[in-house]
């Protein structure tokens, strides 16, 4: 039991490292390339994730925040994979990679105000069931991007193809509790996005233009 909480209570502190807010406070320039501290979540839809931090710095920074992101929930997952006792591995995994999602979308360092999770749920997929979860996330990115091409929207894209991760876990025959992991991360993000959901309703939703 000291175990889990202990995973639990490192796997939410690496989760609430707020990559994109950093990004931005640290590197952003003003027009006049000055250094500006721009706090990324007073811009855009407000939201620390690659998306916005595209909008505030270009491409480049948004696959870097994007895969830092990623890369959160794969370390965690990583140490508890290594760690963690064998016959309680599956558990302190599934537990270890939702709470690292918890601390991006609810970080303790600003006031519980952070990203979506949605590409931190894709790094704790990935890494939770290899070598079949990496095939749950390339089918997981084709819905993305399908749905992306479809409607311009990314939150729907994120929403959609994260919705569709739990069925394509039990179409492989993965252990019920990653299954059950990847429907509550689901419906984590799905909560995480309940302003875009009402800005979707009211047809005010930024729109992708790439």
């Amino acid at each position: 039991m000291r175990s889990i909480i202990l995973w639990v209570i490192v796997s939410y502190l690496i989760g609430s490292l707020p990559t994109g807010y950093l990004v931005t406070k640290l590197l952003h320039k003003d027009e006049n390339g000055k250094h500006d501290w721009l706090d990324i979540r007073t811009i855009g839809s407000g939201a620390m994730g690659a998306t916005n931090v595209g909008r505030a710095m270009g491409a480049f920074w948004s696959w870097f925040t994007a895969i830092v992101d990623m890369l959160k929930g794969a370390f965690a997952l990583l140490l508890a994979a290594h760690i963690a006792p064998v016959e309680a591995q599956q558990t302190i995994m599934a537990l270890s990679a939702f709470a690292v999602v918890l601390g991006h979308i609810f970080p303790v360092w600003l006031k519980f105000k952070g990203g979506k999770g949605v590409a931190t749920s894709y790094g704790t997929l990935f890494f939770i069931w290899p070598y079949n979860s990496f095939a749950v996330i390339l089918l997981c990115g084709a819905v993305w991007y399908a749905v992306r091409w479809t409607t311009r929207y990314v939150s729907v894209a994120s929403m959609s193809s994260l919705a569709c991760s739990a069925v394509f876990f039990a179409m492989l025959g993965a252990p019920s509790v990653f299954i059950w992991l990847a429907a509550a991360l689901s419906l984590l993000v799905i909560f995480s996005h309940r302003e875009n959901i009402d800005r979707l309703i009211h047809g005010k939703e930024n729109k992708w233009k790439g």
